[in-house]
């Protein structure tokens, strides 16, 4: 049965409140000033595409910091990401340079890649590669029926880490919307190296270095509580998936994620590029899809962003049929083509996070569709408390209110968005 004959069997209708009338919310004026890093501290980081009005101005920007954390390691720099791809001169080549930097002062350098991007930009690779001071390992995961290293993080001497949706790419810093989080923490940095060496491990050798200790259902772990720091007045606790490889005492982020959205008494945010019931590796997940469901029900404010790159047939669908549920509004964002036109890959919304009542939140590398949370290794931060789950709450309120911003309509048919060449 199509959907339009569904809806209106249920009473819905397929007409929606445009974008601009649809529940609008005025966001919450932003604080004075850029967030100052300091020695135990907590930091949110964008990116926002050049040429469009979603760049907040109390927010450092993903290359800033990138550049001043590198900058400041003296001992080991660690970085794990998808893939690499610059386009000198840009802000990642920037990134590169003080990377470069870093080993002329003794830095050990490692940076973990993504076996299935090896043969892509092969110019930065090999710059990368064949640096002296630094150490290249590919993961791949597929040989232990398992997905990609699709986590996006760095260490710096073991105690400052950045965490979040932007991939090494230049258009990450420039033609994509992106949100991160720095830290400062021996704790968390300690959480983070101890990913960061299984998987290091497992790269050079093709096996597990140990199996995964968490409890079966990933909501605690085994041999003692949660990690956890207090920092800038939240309680920040690291999150990682797969549970396959979960190394000992950390959490899976899926339960978490759950948790947080059953918590809910009035509000649900959540910014994603992706929003699937059938992923990459073709199975059926709804466990968040069903939370967001239970939230509505219970009179909840539910709120999805997702990137227009979901017109596509396969993902559309899902999208639709969560429009009409009560409480729930979904909308995409579109972001206009660069001045010098398209850029393939680029110009799209990608940040990943979830804030439950303004008061807590999750900021992660997950999009939210099966194969991220039990097949690929991703990486996230749970927030409880402070001062940084109103501010999530009020980026999602920009992006929502934003000129690019539409609501779904479950009745019209959608042309894909343009993505790659």
């Amino acid at each position: 049965m199509a959907l339009g004959s569904t809806l209106a069997l249920l009473g819905l209708s397929c007409s929606l409140p445009s974008a601009s009338s649809s529940r609008a919310i005025p966001a919450p004026a932003p604080p004075e000033g850029r967030l100052t890093p300091l020695a135990g501290d907590i930091e949110l980081v964008e990116s926002a595409p050049v040429g469009t009005s979603l760049d907040a101005p109390d927010l450092r920007n993903a290359g800033e910091v990138w550049v001043e954390m590198i900058d400041a390691a003296r001992s080991t720099l660690d970085l794990a990401f998808f893939y690499v791809s610059d386009n000198e001169p840009s802000r990642l080549t920037a990134v590169i340079e003080a990377i470069e930097r870093a080993t002329s002062r003794g830095v050990r350098v490692r940076l973990l890649l993504s076996a299935g991007f090896r043969a892509n930009v092969p110019e930065t690779v090999e710059r990368l590669s064949t640096h002296a001071g630094i150490e290249l390992r590919w993961l791949d995961l597929k040989p232990l029926g398992l997905g990609v290293l699709h986590a996006k993080y760095f260490i710096v001497d073991g105690a400052s880490v950045f965490v979040g949706s932007q991939n090494f790419d230049w258009r990450s810093l420039e033609h994509i919307q992106e949100l991160g989080l720095r830290v400062r923490d021996p704790d968390l940095g300690a959480a983070f190296e101890q990913v960061f060496e299984f998987d290091w491990t497992l790269a050079a050798s093709g096996t597990l270095p140990s199996p995964a200790a968490s409890q079966a259902d990933g909501s605690a772990p085994v041999g003692g509580p949660r990690h956890s720091v207090n920092l800038r007045g939240s309680l920040v606790e690291p999150v990682f998936s797969p549970l396959e490889l979960l190394p000992e005492g950390l959490q899976w982020d899926l339960p978490r994620l759950i948790e947080l959205i059953d918590g809910a008494t009035a509000t649900v945010r959540v910014q994603l590029l992706s929003y699937r019931l059938v992923g990459y590796d073709g199975e059926y997940f709804d466990d968040l899809d069903r939370a967001l469901r239970r939230a509505a029900a219970r009179g909840v404010d539910v709120r999805l962003i997702v990137a227009d790159w979901e017109k596509r047939p396969g993902a559309i669908e899902d999208l639709k049929s969560l429009q009409p549920v009560r409480n729930v509004e979904v909308r995409m964002l579109t972001i206009p083509p660069a001045e010098q036109g398209h850029i393939p890959y680029a110009r799209v919304v990608h940040a990943k996070y979830l804030v439950v009542d303004g008061q807590r939140a999750w900021v992660g590398t997950s999009n939210w569709s099966r194969d991220y949370f039990h097949s690929s290794r991703n990486a996230g931060l749970v927030l409880s408390g402070g001062d940084l789950p109103p501010r999530l709450d009020q980026f999602h309120a920009e992006a929502w209110n934003s000129e690019y911003a539409f609501a779904i309509d479950p009745c019209e048919d959608y042309e894909p968005a343009r993505i790659g060449d």
